[in-house]
């Protein structure tokens, strides 16, 4: 997005010391370009404004909008809210210019008001950039600087690797219930909320997140490693105890990478990259509806025949939510000949009642594969032949060990413990709502629908003009053979690295 919409004609028409870019997409309230953040405030100060997470007590807040600071709020956006509950405080002062004191006490307010999940940065027109983190440090945010001159540049981001793309070092991350407030002369730090439990959301660790960035003193990618050797015993145990053998193993592009390397090397198996990815395609796990996410799969992924033709594979995958995604990945892996798909997640089963409130676009409850199903219904629902996941402690255990002094992680898509509390069923429900209209809107914008893909089922192009449908058993691997159209190109395992092992 960043690429396409700020190219070199718009980035010289950018003038001044100072800026606030967003690039993340709404998890609740509706897809309406009004709702395009950074925000903005005219008065007091001018504010612009930018969040990322998501607030859980906004309908009274919406009434303390209304009823007591008089403020109209114009859209749905829980960000809009925080930015105009920052103007309120702010305002209180009633002084023509404000200083940093001022700033700390009015964020200091807000986190006293608002609950749930938040990391905001904003910039005071002439003043200055600020950056905050909600009190259980759910949502990431850091800061960096690098030589200018006689002076310093400063940055603040979601993910180190911001930094480090843009030679910037000395990454700390902001502290939960922090403040930081950069001027021309100054950077101060303050403390403006009371301690509470220090819980970052796992998922973070596990897909969100690049894997060459730090979050929290943890290395992204060493996590994952991690994840790898964790889940390779806990597949190691269930292929012993149903009596099955793996020929290869095959990471879900991009995410799984790391955590299918280690698996592999652990457990003495050959790695393979049998799915390419189409680089133009955003993520499906965010993409509205399950016809264009399935569509989409098709379109972002092809699978290499050489790679999967007559062979046990076993798929890693960093979790499995939906499960459209899944299905149409181990859809294609038979179709050009995997004898059998075995899958691996990265992430326990999301399974129960429970949603994310914290700012990551969880389906509805209904929508998750895992839902009122138990792993064997979960392999059939996807059509796998076995569907394998990692245990919530040993995902837990992987992320930790990097950094013990996070002794909570946020769960609960797992658990249902919400750190902050204030999360009941009618909240849930609420919530579930307001992203059903979500992705109503969103749909409704790229004008496709539910029938786009009525009748297609699973044939799709693959690229040379046939048509893939899916055989229960493949040929053998090393029959130079097409596969249902697709030329396997000579699959040979006494070929490449890591088969050494595979010589009998």
């Amino acid at each position: 997005m960043v690429r396409d919409i700020f190219d070199g004609a718009s980035l010289s028409r950018l003038v001044g010391g100072m800026g606030v870019g967003h690039v993340r997409y709404p998890t609740a309230g509706s897809f309406n370009n009004a709702e395009a953040q950074p925000f903005y405030v005219n008065s007091p100060y001018g504010i612009v404004f930018a969040h990322n997470g998501n607030l859980i007590n906004t309908a009274s807040l919406l009434q303390f909008m209304d009823a007591t600071a008089h403020r109209h709020i114009n859209t749905s956006s829980d960000s809009e809210l925080l930015l105009n509950i920052f103007a309120d405080n702010l305002q209180q002062t009633g002084k023509f210019r404000i200083n940093e004191d001022d700033i700390f006490t009015a964020i200091g307010g807000l986190m006293s008001q608002c609950r749930g999940a938040y990391a905001c940065v904003a910039m005071l027109a002439g003043f200055g950039i600020i950056a905050f983190r909600d009190p259980n440090g759910i949502r990431p945010v850091g800061m960096a600087s690098r030589k200018s001159g006689n002076g310093k540049d400063y940055l603040f981001a979601s993910e180190s690797v911001v930094a480090d793309a843009s030679g910037f070092s000395e990454w700390e991350d902001v502290r939960p219930g922090e403040a930081v407030i950069i001027t021309r002369n100054n950077v101060s730090r303050r403390q403006v909320a009371p301690a509470a439990q220090f819980a970052p959301d796992i998922f973070e660790y596990v897909y969100f997140a690049r894997p060459d960035s730090v979050l929290d003193g943890v290395s992204v990618y060493r996590s994952r490693m991690a994840m790898g050797d964790a889940l390779a015993d806990e597949v190691q145990r269930v292929l012993t105890e149903q009596n099955l053998s793996v020929d290869v193993v095959i990471p879900v592009p991009d995410t799984s990478r790391v955590a299918a390397l280690n698996l592999a090397q652990k457990l003495k198996l050959p790695y393979r990259e049998g799915f390419i990815k189409n680089r133009y395609v955003g993520r499906t796990f965010i993409m509205p509806g399950q016809q264009m996410r399935k569509k989409n799969v098709r379109r972002k992924l092809n699978a290499m025949a050489l790679e999967f033709s007559g062979k046990n594979v076993l798929l890693v995958d960093d979790s499995i939510v939906r499960g459209t995604t899944s299905r149409e990945i181990i859809q294609m892996a038979k179709d050009v000949g995997a004898k059998k798909v075995i899958v691996a997640s990265c992430a326990p089963p999301i399974r129960r009642v429970y949603s994310n409130v914290y700012g990551i676009d969880m389906p509805s409850r209904a929508e998750l594969v895992a839902h009122d199903r138990d792993t064997s219904e979960i392999a059939s629902a996807i059509g796998a032949d076995l569907v394998i996941f990692q245990t919530l402690p040993d995902l837990i255990s992987s992320v930790r060990q990097f950094n013990p002094s996070l002794t909570t992680f946020d769960c609960s898509v797992f658990t249902g413990e919400y750190v902050t509390g204030g999360v009941d069923e009618g909240y849930l429900q609420h919530l579930e709502s307001l992203r059903a209209d979500n992705t109503r809107g969103k749909l409704a914008l790229s004008g496709s629908g539910q029938g786009d893909m009525e009748g297609q089922g699973r044939a799709e192009s693959n690229g040379n003009g046939s048509v893939g449908i899916g055989n229960e058993v493949g040929p053998s691997r090393k029959d130079n053979m097409r596969v249902n159209g697709t030329q396997t190109n000579g699959a040979d395992d006494t070929v490449g690295l890591y088969n050494t092992f595979n010589t009998a």
